[in-house]
């Protein structure tokens, strides 16, 4: 889909946690986006500063979208979206960028996520399971503390749903937890994945992350065209 002025309106505000923010959108104009899962809304501050933010919501609820933002860095973004209220009106343009699942891929998916990199990870997922997806799939997450762990209840719940999905949490603020999320994830994935025959990874997080991440699975024999990524700091 190419991407185009759009128009909403605030619905509702939620606060997962006391740094992340969740917003759903009502479309106005057009009255619904279609979308690819994994994609994101940019959102203008100015003549050259936009602020981008991943689609949290899946593909079948077009009508509204619900955005999931970290507002701890105090940004001009962080604040804007803090403010956000109920009936507000919100100008963006969408739907942006690559990171996206295909579906024809027969391979089966490995998805890592550092803290708010799970947001486009979550709208994936979602979305997966909701249409018929039946090869296993596996989730390695990483936050700083419990907290963080804002959609932990709904991959729980897959795994409970679908005996395909794994799912692999770890919170550095435990005392057995890892300290950062690029050392965390590396040690997970090379636990989890000791075979990369009929792999594809998609990868969300800090720039340093990616890269500890995509060299494991490279040094494993993965392709490297076959880690996706999308860095979010």
């Amino acid at each position: 889909m190419k991407p185009r002025e759009c128009r909403a309106r605030v619905e509702a505000v939620r606060r997962l946690s006391p740094e992340i923010l969740e917003v759903d959108l009502r479309m106005e104009e057009p009255a619904a986006l279609e979308f690819d899962a994994g994609q994101w809304v940019s959102v203008p501050f100015g003549p050259k500063t936009v602020r981008a933010y991943s689609i949290a919501s899946t593909p079948q609820s077009p009508k509204v979208l619900t955005l999931c933002a970290d507002v701890a860095p105090a940004g001009i973004g962080s604040e804007w979206f803090r403010g956000l209220e109920a009936g507000d009106q919100v100008r963006f343009k969408g739907p942006l960028g690559g990171f996206v699942f295909t579906r024809a891929d027969p391979r089966c998916p490995l998805f890592v996520a550092e803290e708010i990199g799970i947001v486009p990870i979550r709208s994936m997922l979602t979305w997966l399971y909701a249409t018929g997806f039946g090869r296993p799939a596996t989730l390695a997450y990483w936050t700083r503390d419990p907290d963080w762990l804002v959609y932990d209840a709904e991959f729980r719940s897959l795994v409970r749903r679908y005996p395909g999905f794994a799912y692999h949490p770890a919170v550095a603020s435990t005392s057995d937890g890892p300290s950062d999320g690029a050392s965390g994830l590396a040690a997970a994935v090379d636990r989890l994945v000791p075979d990369v025959t009929r792999r594809v990874a998609y990868v969300c997080g800090g720039e340093s992350m990616i890269h500890r991440v995509r060299d494991v699975l490279v040094a494993k024999g993965l392709d490297r065209k076959s880690v996706k990524w999308e860095k979010f700091w």
